[in-house]
């Protein structure tokens, strides 16, 4: 079964309720779930997790029967160390790499489509992995 890697900021509009796109992610979920294998790394796990006071209840929300839990390769941390490079060349500022970068070169490492709001960051430093937008309609 193919899979999706699934952003956290998708993850984040589901759990918090936003207004404008709870909806459209939720919608991009199920879509995407119905056909596909769920994939969420430490780091989407840790972003997600900023809003809680307990694990358990991360844990309610991203379920191991719904979603595949996976380490970052080393494949993919190298990756992300060059997309960073890149980024500081083209004038960014950060000192260390983006939780982004982490996430973009795990789905490039793995082949795998990533569901995510940010498309224009993933597309600029991941161009071989397709993005996934909760805007997009099957």
């Amino acid at each position: 079964m193919a899979a999706v890697l699934v952003d956290s900021n998708v993850l984040i509009d589901i759990a918090t309720g936003n207004p404008k796109w709870a909806g459209p992610s939720q919608e991009a979920l199920v879509r995407e779930g119905g056909t596909r294998e769920l994939v969420i790394n430490p780091v989407i796990f840790a972003e997600v997790s900023i809003s809680f006071d307990r694990i358990e209840r991360v844990d309610e929300l991203l379920p191991r029967t719904v979603y595949r839990r996976e380490q970052i390769p080393w494949e993919a941390a190298f990756l992300a160390g060059k997309a960073f490079v890149a980024y500081r060349k083209q004038g960014g500022e950060r000192s260390s790499p983006l939780p982004d970068f982490l996430i973009g070169a795990h789905a490039a490492a793995r082949g795998y489509d990533l569901l995510t709001r940010d498309a224009r960051g993933f597309r600029r430093y991941f161009p071989t992995v397709t993005i996934i937008s909760p805007e997009t309609r099957a």
